[in-house]
């Protein structure tokens, strides 16, 4: 064997994934990918093989490369195996025809038709109900100088918020506290727990949706919830079918609280290891007149650095691609790796260090093309509230753990942490 047929000797062996060292920190290993193996086919926990996409530029073709369906229908895997593909339980709760899950055009259709219940401005309105559940929560702890950020605060304020959108009525909103408990507990462990809590909510939702459909007026009042808003809306004489309502508020329930816990939660934990970082956050959040535009550049690079979403859904080739160089194959699964394509240094730099200030910062956090978040404009919102009223209340914010302490949920597409247990000088409610 000549030199040049010789395998390199100084390339460092493949690094293991989905181990729970890697959920740690999976970034050494996604720098390894990038390197040396930037379209990698790799046997996944739960038995399915996919093609890891890890580098930006390869990551944004994907995500708008309408030859990936998001329909699991396509996935080239007995039966069997399909249901490990998506949100455990959806399929047989009857909950598949959402977002998530499907191509243009029935994708267009039920975008648009949610869009118009889901605007902008409907966020906008909603600020003040997200500063009140904010103050509210953080009042419930505030004084005993110490909480778990996690289960005291990120875990319950966007599950009280998108109830009150979706007009989920008050008296109901713990039990769906329970069933998006129960998916963030078992997200990386027994799929069991988690189809059960899909059944309950689908029910749920069904019966929600007949008696709104059954009292709802002629025409629309101010403020009306989400789910009245989907029963309303229309597209060219075509409703949504009962079925296709409450996927989608099921979807926009699941995709819309656990992204926001984690945000909330690495955001947090990013900042208070990052001190210098906190301390320019904290100094614009108190300057006289409160300048917000340190706040709304830090919450992008905090979805950049270490963003809530690790992994985009599931993609299935529909024909032969190449991506990266690899040929993929029709019925091939592919995962586009947001975290590792955020960290990318062809495309931003010096990519592992925290900046708040970063102005070229184009992150892939909330996907890409047609299935961008529709949810992006209120999670911004939650996550810029419940970081600059922490920052603002509980000025000596600190953690109360060594970070080598603290676990991570083990799962495939989201990233966040179990606890986050935090220290600071008590403070008094608000009268």
């Amino acid at each position: 064997m000549t030199d040049q047929q010789r395998p390199p000797t100084d390339v460092p062996a493949a690094p293991d994934l989905f181990t729970w060292e890697f959920a740690t920190d999976p970034y050494p290993a996604y720098a390894w990918l990038r390197e040396h193996a930037p379209v990698h086919r790799t046997t996944l926990p739960s038995g399915v093989e996919a093609w890891l996409v890890t580098r930006y530029a390869d990551a944004k073709q994907a995500l708008a490369d309408q030859r990936l369906s998001k329909n699991p229908a396509h996935h080239d895997e007995p039966a069997h195996a399909k249901g490990k593909t998506g949100i455990p339980g959806e399929r047989k709760a009857e909950l598949m025809t959402h977002l998530l899950n499907i191509d243009p055009p029935d994708h267009t259709r039920l975008r648009r038709l949610v869009s118009k219940a889901f605007t902008p401005r409907r966020v906008a309105e909603f600020a003040p109900r997200v500063q009140e559940l904010t103050d509210h929560l953080i009042d419930r702890f505030a004084a005993e100088g110490k909480a778990d950020l996690i289960h005291d605060f990120a875990f319950p304020l966007p599950i009280y918020a998108i109830c009150d959108l979706l007009g989920v009525p008050r008296e109901d909103q713990d039990d769906f506290r329970d069933w998006a408990g129960m998916m963030i507990r078992h997200g990386g462990g027994p799929r069991g727990g988690v189809a059960r809590s899909v059944k309950k909510m689908r029910g749920y939702l069904l019966e929600l949706i007949h008696r709104k459909r059954a009292g709802l007026p002629a025409e629309p009042v101010p403020g009306e919830d989400l789910i009245s808003g989907l029963i309303r809306a229309s597209d060219h004489g075509e409703h949504l079918t009962e079925n296709e309502a409450a996927a989608m508020a099921f979807i926009l329930l699941f995709a819309g609280f656990e992204t926001t816990v984690n945000l909330i939660g690495n955001g947090t934990y990013a900042l208070l290891t990052h001190p210098e970082q906190r301390e320019r956050l904290q100094h614009s959040l108190t300057a006289e007149g409160g300048d917000r535009a340190l706040l709304e550049t830090g919450v992008e690079e905090l979805l950049r650095y270490d963003g809530p979403v690790e992994l985009a859904t599931w993609r299935f080739a529909t024909k032969r691609i190449v991506l990266g160089g690899q040929g993929i194959a029709p019925g091939d699964p592919v995962l586009v790796v947001l975290a590792a394509a955020d960290r990318d240094p062809a495309r931003f730099t010096d990519p592992d260090t925290l900046d708040l200030s970063r102005r070229d910062n184009q992150h892939l956090g909330y996907g890409h093309g047609i299935h961008y978040c529709l949810g992006a404009p209120l999670a911004r919102l939650e996550g810029q509230t419940a970081l600059a009223t922490l920052l603002t209340r509980l000025p000596d914010l600190r953690l109360a753990a060594d970070p080598a302490e603290l676990r991570w949920r083990g799962g495939l597409i989201m990233r966040g942490l179990r606890t986050l247990p935090v220290e600071f000088t008590p403070a008094h409610t608000r009268p």
